[in-house]
């Protein structure tokens, strides 16, 4: 089994996954773990739920902003496990800012949600990457599982939006060979963060903004539009950086490239366009 290894802005593996966010109670991130589910059964999932899907028009995203961040202050907020009841207050909350950020969404998330808060991400300007079907441990699933969790996120996105993604994040920062090859195959990127906010862990708006605040200009900072208490510590985060002078980016502005090297693993704007390779073990 492989994964990756220092992602900036996490602490040091101590097990075999490092942890991005809270795992559900019913899938425990451990080497020893047994097959997560049937790949099978969720296929038959994914079919009931594409009857539903509603066939209305696609949104039109706003055009390309010239922001260089090469030249001024940026800044790249990404919200991860979304989209959920607490999306469209935080999405109120940015237009007010007039502020763009990424969201990592979940398929099964954006199933839920019938694609209003995706529809409305895109008219708003936000950029949106792939986070996996079920939030589960990619390193730990079969070739099989791994191409469903990332592919049914693509089409489910696709068919709602019009959006191609071509940027994921693996749940728990945790990749490796195999996760870097079939997100090559799907022409992803894999972008991880180099500030993380722990608001999984604490539950405090004060802390979230606090450790968001230490974001130096081209930092990718890690949040989730899940929990409650990370949207009450939006309006401070994007204070704090206006006061500083910053602009909220998306990670294409950020960047500053038509596309990412897909398969790659990025960590911040420092990364450049050539990204960093991943760190594995066997």
């Amino acid at each position: 089994m492989a994964v990756l290894l220092g992602v900036a802005g996490c602490e040091p593996p101590v097990a075999i996954l490092s942890i991005e966010s809270d795992p559900s109670p019913s899938v425990s991130p451990s080497p020893e773990a047994s097959p997560l589910f049937d790949p099978e059964e969720l296929a038959e999932r994914l079919v009931a739920i594409q009857r539903q899907w509603p066939r209305n028009s696609l949104p039109k995203p706003p055009g390309a902003r010239g922001v260089n961040c090469a030249r001024i202050r940026c800044v790249a907020l990404t919200f991860d496990d979304g989209p959920g009841p607490y999306t469209g207050r935080l999405l109120d909350i940015l237009a007010r800012h007039q502020a763009r950020a990424t969201f990592f969404v979940l398929g099964r998330m954006v199933a839920e949600d019938r694609g209003e808060n995706l529809r409305r991400m895109v008219v708003e300007g936000h950029e949106i990457g792939n986070h996996t079907w079920d939030h589960l441990p990619l390193p730990q699933l079969s070739e099989k599982s791994i191409r469903f969790e990332l592919a049914s996120t693509q089409k489910i996105v696709r068919r709602l939006s019009g959006v191609k993604m071509t940027m994921m994040r693996p749940p728990y920062g945790s990749t490796g060979r195999r996760v870097a090859a079939e997100a090559s195959r799907l022409g992803l990127a894999q972008v991880m963060w180099s500030v993380d906010t722990l608001d999984w862990r604490d539950r405090d708006s004060r802390l979230v903004a606090q450790r968001a605040a230490q974001a130096t200009p081209g930092a990718i900072v890690l949040m989730h539009d899940i929990h409650p208490t990370t949207v009450e510590a939006v309006p401070a985060v994007l204070n704090q950086f206006v006061q500083r002078g910053y602009t909220f980016v998306t990670l294409s502005e950020l960047y500053g490239v038509p596309r990412l090297v897909p398969g790659r693993a990025y960590t911040s704007m420092g990364d450049g366009a050539r990204g960093t390779a991943a760190t594995e073990i066997p």
